[in-house]
């Protein structure tokens, strides 16, 4: 290996070539020196020698340039060397400035009540990156790992962990740390990310994840006062009785408690469950199950795998539609009146429902508008519906649920920020008033919901059962969930609710992702497009004021924008802000109808949703402008999943894949192509094949003679 002076020298060179910002290129170097001069970071000196040496200089830069950032979910991202990757010394690092958290907080408290570590299926395989023939202290990192790494941190510093033995969910996480009396918990994942992402979310002990200022707090000590990680060998922990080995006796003990939410006897329906390769096999299969439902598992992703080798685009994320694929022809094969999936760590839940012989993908808020009216109307039959029940959700949570909840007489707490934390935070204070027995529902619209008081983070489980009985009930007289929510969007209007995303990696992603909230929020925006704008609202602005924290000002980097709505319809918004865990800006579209006669709201969903689309691409070219991007109209037709420079791309090398044309040889056709989209990952024509055909009327397999 290359001496450590001449490793800097030459890597002080490699990112002066980087049109980026001179801080992101100090603070790499910063911490790049730290990696290959201290002790504690020997073992990865192999593999930093080797990018060194390789010059992947935009590689080294995003892995040191930072660590990685505690946001809304906590802490998650690529696995890999440097600071800004998840890895056992990032992993350590974050568990030793926990441990002294709660100690600062708690003192001897901490050490007694004890901490619980949960994770999930992930496993770092990719390859590429990184030499074969060097040692690699990420190779092959899966979630149980992470969980010893840090075992050996807390209990370092004294602190007992309950580990369970093996993978399990995130709200059976949030149970046990309330089940045990535990002072906080641990869960590492990476929720729906990509395979080669994992993380850790840190939750506190009410089994919540810590909102600001304690993140704040936390993040401090993480990041400004660990001076050295302890470590204490997990076996010498164990024999010194500071770990606990949990399972079965917890596990029945959460599945009662998620049983225990069932409104409805009625059982008459079919269920196709998919946990596309996830820890729902541990909590959502056997609480359904137990409930007593008739329920298979879709066989292509019933197998606990880190890879999601059969879920398309390995996106294991309900919220994505194609997410579905491998289920619907088993779900057709046993005749399923549902289709349920999860995602990973089990928090979140996608349903799709068999209507009129066809299935029908149900989105966040509209799971969540069937729940609040499915929660509703069983409380008000069996006479317990009070004035004092209460709904709560996020604000950029469907508006249809207040208006339910209004016209049902029904509290609800409608305006907090992104991320369930906070719907937990007001389940606490519900909790502390005595007035638990009238919460109904937590909602966001990312498909994450909880009923109960069993848990303080959303859990599939729960709705999974609520959705199942709804449905059940609704069979009895020959409809179905579709057919209860065109009676709901009659009685209030349809309300279209759409989410999508600029994804922007790297350092220079963070760059342009700063460049269009800054821009958002201190120009006067008129119009997007030709839709005016009457009225912005900054969530910077507004109490508490000071902000309670740096955390309090990145999860408040909302700017909403009220819009002047069309004769056609009642109301119109777009919410916009960074992702707290991933490096995109994400925009939330709210289009509110009129409600009208039951035989009428086809029409009506049809003229809600075209001005919903038409907004939606006015206020993306418009950001895009902000960048200085000019983004064809084409681009829409794109897996909207896709970063912007892969966007932009696949534009540049369009006529390079409508040209392997000529070529003769049939297997040189598909390896040039293979090679052309090797960039998209994995079902790289899928991401790409409507913008494709929208220019050449064919699609690329049609185009190029590759059909099979």
């Amino acid at each position: 290996m290359a001496a450590t002076d001449t490793l800097l020298k030459c890597a002080r060179e490699g990112f002066q070539r980087l049109d980026i910002a001179s801080q992101y290129r100090e603070n790499a170097l910063e911490w790049l020196t730290r990696w290959l001069t201290e002790p504690a970071f020997q073992d990865y000196v192999p593999q930093i020698d080797y990018l060194i040496t390789g010059e992947r200089w935009r590689f080294l830069l995003d892995a040191f340039y930072q660590v990685i950032p505690f946001g809304t979910g906590g802490r998650r991202g690529l696995v890999g060397i440097g600071p800004n990757r998840i890895n056992p010394w990032t992993i350590q690092s974050s568990a030793q400035g926990h441990a002294q958290y709660l100690i600062r907080q708690f003192g001897d408290e901490a050490r007694e009540r004890g901490i619980v570590l949960t994770y999930d299926v992930r496993r770092f395989t990719a390859t590429g990156d990184y030499a074969d023939d060097r040692p690699n202290p990420v190779k092959d990192l899966d979630g149980r790992r992470l969980a010893l790494a840090a075992a050996e941190v807390y209990t370092a510093n004294g602190i007992r962990v309950y580990l369970y033995d093996d993978v399990r969910s995130t709200p059976q996480l949030s149970f046990t740390i309330r089940h045990l009396n535990c002072i906080s918990g641990d869960m590492f994942s990476a929720s729906h990310n990509l395979p080669t992402d994992n993380g850790k979310k840190v939750y506190d002990q009410y089994g919540g994840q810590l909102i600001p200022p304690h993140d704040q707090a936390l993040v401090d000590e993480v990041t400004g006062h660990v001076d050295a990680i302890l470590t204490l060998p997990y076996q010498e922990a164990t024999d010194r009785g500071l770990v606990t080995v949990v399972g079965e006796a917890v596990d029945q003990a959460y599945y009662r408690a998620a049983g225990a939410l069932s409104l409805s006897q009625t059982r008459d329906i079919k269920i196709l469950y998919a946990p596309l390769h996830g820890t729902g096999l541990t909590s959502v299969y056997p609480i359904l199950q137990q409930a007593g439902f008739d329920i298979a598992l879709d066989p292509a992703t019933a197998n606990l795998s880190g890879a999601f080798e059969n879920v398309t685009f390995t996106i294991p994320n309900p919220e994505v539609r194609q997410s579905f694929d491998t289920a619907l022809s088993h779900g057709d094969t046993i005749q399923a009146d549902l289709i349920f999936s999860t995602d990973p760590d089990a928090d979140r839940i996608g349903v799709l429902v068999r209507h009129r012989g066809r299935w029908e993908f149900l989105s966040g808020n509209e799971i969540g508008i069937l729940l609040a009216h499915y929660g509703i109307r069983q409380f008000k039959a069996q006479g317990r519906l009070t004035p004092d029940h209460t709904i709560i959700k996020t604000d950029v949570t469907t508006s249809l649920i207040a208006r339910m909840a209004e016209a049902h007489g029904v509290q609800c707490i409608g305006d907090l920020l992104v991320g369930f934390k906070y719907i937990g935070e007001e389940m606490n204070r519900l909790d502390a008033a005595g007035r638990m027995e009238g919460f109904i529902l937590g909602t966001e619209e990312s498909h994450g919901y909880l009923m109960g008081n069993y848990a303080r983070d959303k859990d599939a489980a729960g709705a999974a059962i609520w959705m199942a009985e709804y449905a059940a009930e609704l069979k009895q007289s020959g409809q179905t969930l579709v057919d209860q929510l065109d009676r709901i969007y009659a009685e209030h209007g349809y309300c279209h609710n759409h989410l999508t995303e600029i994804r922007l990696l790297g350092a220079a992603g963070m760059e342009q992702i700063r460049q269009i909230m800054d821009h958002l929020r201190a120009q006067t925006v008129d119009a997007f497009g030709a839709f005016a704008v009457q009225r912005k609202r900054d969530r910077w602005e507004g109490p508490p004021q000071p902000h309670l924290s740096r955390t309090d000002t990145s999860a408040r980097n909302v700017v909403v924008f009220e819009m002047a709505p069309p004769a056609s319809v009642a109301g119109m918004r777009v919410t916009i802000r960074p992702s707290g865990t991933e490096p995109k800006v994400k925009m939330y579209f709210e289009v509110v109808g009129r409600p009208c006669p039951a035989d009428a709201v086809a029409a009506a969903r049809a003229k809600v949703q075209k001005v919903g689309d038409r907004l939606e691409k006015a206020v993306m070219q418009y950001c895009y402008q902000v960048l200085g991007v000019d983004f064809p109209e084409r681009g829409f037709l794109l897996f909207w999943q896709l970063p912007l420079t892969d966007k932009l791309h696949y534009f540049e090398i369009e006529e390079k894949i409508a040209a392997l044309q000529a070529l003769t040889d049939r297997k040189e056709r598909q390896a040039q192509l293979e090679a052309l989209l090797a960039f998209l990952g994995a079902n790289p024509i899928e991401k790409i094949d409507a913008a494709f055909q929208a220019r050449y009327a064919q699609g690329i397999r049609g185009y190029l003679d590759l059909e099979a």
